[in-house]
């Protein structure tokens, strides 16, 4: 399967003449020289741009593909204008599949005809997206509006050829890279899937965008619309078809007189908030998930949509990112470091003055630019690899968090240039952080783990002893594994001792003769 993915990924590369994207180094010209000899691929898209020319390519080769290059359109920074405004369209016009097998599949789901539930559903998509695709209808019970999300036909097997592609290339890189353990990419090839199968089961979407909506329910930064859980399925999950302009439609937000600096800040505002405050984030932020209420321009409102992938962080990740947070704002490259190595993201033997020295070198000089022009996550990206140069181990749960803030700034910046996350972002988290530990909280905190003492301390002797008893037995286990490895050593002497007799007694017979 691994083969035959790898050789549909070439011939796809070769067909849209993306060799163009290859990087003119010699450490690629064993893969312009594969492309080459697939000669007889028949050309397409030919008279495109390279930028609509990938835009196909990833849409051709699946959903994994597809996703990637949404993630790419976020990144106008350090991609060319025309590339991501052509892996923009990716967001929401993937090509569609025929409506009348969604509304088979939709029928399938509820066991029931689709009038039962609901009126007016129309055949023609909304939206179409790489995983699944939107149709609206009314629901006959209550006369709303509402949108159903239903998977696409076979999607299943497409991700699993794309996820054993993944631990094939993950295995490889371990094997044959040096340090590729300490990057554990196969563990991060399988966090992806268990993602990916996440949105395979729109039941899980479904209590993710419950939770979320309920985090912001009186909120005026962001709006959740509303879940028809009964009506909910795997493969199917009904809400309330929300009206709003797309995030991406700059221009039209522009002649709506929007507050497009309040919605850039509001945007940071969302992030740090889900991270920060909920420990709950929608990690799918891209264009075509988000949208903005303009009821009131000068007060624009956020709606998100599409909540099937969300991110949660231990307490201990919570904490030591609101520190390095802090401490990167505050540019105290000591305290980076210390908190890194305090995380366990770097061995605790890691010197620490090295460490705050190469996270100085790569700071200081984009801290010389203006802040408006400075990249957050970039930073942040480019000090987790002067990290991985101290034997940091990769971080999955950081990496979604990693790449939620790359969609998050992109977007902000798309729609004020200007936008100024240290102005945004620091005065949130020295709040958050003061609040999270102050004296009052850690009171409360202690006052309301009274009854679980409660129920601990009567034990406590008994788990004492307990302890002690238990201690006791893995000493005396310590001494029979000790003795038993003294007379192995000794047995070996012992054998070691004949076996060399033997080699004296078979020389002399050998001289003898």
């Amino acid at each position: 399967m691994t083969f035959f993915r790898i050789f549909k990924i070439l011939t796809v590369f070769r067909a849209y003449q993306l060799n163009e994207l290859l990087p003119k180094h010699r450490s690629s010209k064993w893969l312009r020289t594969l492309l080459f000899c697939l000669f007889w691929i028949r050309p397409k898209a030919k008279h495109q741009e390279i930028g609509e020319r990938l835009r196909q390519a990833l849409q051709e080769l699946g959903p994994v593909w597809i996703k990637f290059g949404q993630m790419l359109s976020t990144r106008r920074d350090v991609l060319p204008k025309d590339i991501a405004n052509a892996l923009a369209k990716l967001q929401d016009q993937v090509d569609p599949f025929d409506g009348k097998i969604a509304k088979h599949l939709i029928e399938q789901a509820l066991e029931k005809p689709i009038d039962y539930y609901f009126s007016d559903f129309d055949e023609k998509p909304l939206a179409s997206a790489s995983i699944a695709q939107v149709h609206t209808a009314i629901l006959k019970s209550s006369q709303a509006e509402v949108v159903i999300k239903v998977l696409r036909p076979n999607i299943l097997s497409v991700i699993q050829a794309d996820i054993g592609l993944m631990y094939w290339v993950a295995n490889q890189f371990t094997k044959r890279i040096k340090s590729g353990e300490r990057l554990r990419a196969v563990e991060i090839v399988h966090d992806y899937e268990i993602t990916l199968l996440k949105e395979l089961d729109l039941r899980k979407e479904a209590y993710n965008t419950a939770r979320l909506r309920n985090n912001f329910i009186n909120s005026d930064v962001l709006y959740i619309p509303y879940v028809y859980q009964d009506l909910c399925r795997k493969t199917i999950i009904v809400e309330e078809r929300i009206k709003g302009v797309p995030i991406a439609d700059i221009d039209l937000l522009k002649q709506h007189n929007v507050n497009m600096k309040l919605l850039a800040e509001r945007g940071v505002q969302t992030f740090f908030t889900q991270v920060f405050r909920d420990n709950f984030f929608h990690a799918d932020m891209h264009p075509g998930n988000i949208f903005v209420d303009i009821t009131d321009p000068q007060n624009p409102r956020y709606i998100g949509i599409d909540c099937a992938i969300v991110g949660i962080l231990s307490n201990d990740d919570q904490h030591y990112l609101a520190e390095n947070f802090l401490a990167f704002f505050n540019r105290d490259y000591q305290k980076i470091a210390e908190t890194y190595i305090a995380s366990g993201w770097v061995p605790a033997n890691t010197d620490v003055i090295a460490l705050e020295m190469a996270m100085r070198n790569v700071c200081e000089p984009i801290f010389a630019k203006p802040l408006a022009e400075i990249s957050f996550s970039q930073i942040l990206l480019q000090l987790f690899q002067v990290a991985g140069q101290f034997e940091m181990d990769i971080q999955p749960q950081l990496t979604l968090l990693e790449k939620t803030l790359f969609y998050i700034e992109g977007l902000g910046r798309q729609l004020y240039p200007e936008l100024d996350l240290w102005q945004t972002a620091k005065p949130f988290l020295e709040e958050w952080y003061q609040d999270k530990y102050s004296a009052k909280k850690i009171l409360q905190q202690a006052w309301g783990a009274l009854p679980k003492w409660r129920n601990i301390l009567p034990q406590l002797p008994d788990k004492l002893n307990n302890y002690e008893r238990i201690t006791k037995q893995m000493n005396v286990q310590l001494k029979q594994i000790e003795q038993q490895l003294q007379r192995s050593k000794k047995r070996e002497r012992n054998l070691h001792g004949i076996l060399g007799l033997v080699c004296v007694l078979c020389i002399t017979i050998l001289i003898a003769n």
